[in-house]
């Protein structure tokens, strides 16, 4: 209604999206910056209304986009804090010292973090620090998981 969109975010708390201005929105594998004119917690989730966008139909063509912030918006992280986005590329190695592929994405689930490790297969690797994820170098571009190759 009016333009309202429902949005999905990352950010913990989700509400903390609206904190973000302005929004970039890829549309077209395009980013567009889009000034955010308010927004709320709603329910489970976050509602958000663009100041571009004041109508139903105008909403509607947002379906489906990404949001995006610039890095220097995002708060500073404590050591060994990670933004999903610095994983995303890793080579992960075993402690056997097998390769087992590069961090492609990552999903969220009730428990924990969950790497998807593309490679000779997909993997499914916990993102549990300590026990199975040994090492995050983002300099070298490596993590060292304690993981079986078979798994």
């Amino acid at each position: 209604m009016r333009g309202w969109i429902r949005v999905y975010s990352y950010t913990r708390p989700r509400e903390n999206i609206v904190r973000y201005q302005p929004w970039y929105l890829k549309q077209g594998g395009e980013w567009k910056e889009m000034e955010l004119a308010e927004g709320q917690r709603h329910g489970k989730g976050v509602i958000a209304r663009l100041a571009a966008c004041s109508d139903r139909d105008q909403a509607q063509r947002l379906i489906g986009c990404e949001i995006g912030v610039r890095r220097s918006q995002l708060p500073e992280l404590q050591p060994g804090e990670y933004y999903w986005r610095d994983l995303e590329g890793l080579e992960v190695v075993n402690l056997a010292g097998k390769k087992l592929g590069v961090v492609d994405s990552l999903l969220e689930t009730g428990a924990n973090d969950v790497l998807v490790v593309k490679g000779e297969r997909e993997r499914l690797i916990p993102f549990v620090q300590g026990p199975v994820v040994v090492e995050v170098d983002l300099q070298h571009g490596r993590m060292r998981v304690d993981w079986d190759e078979d798994f």
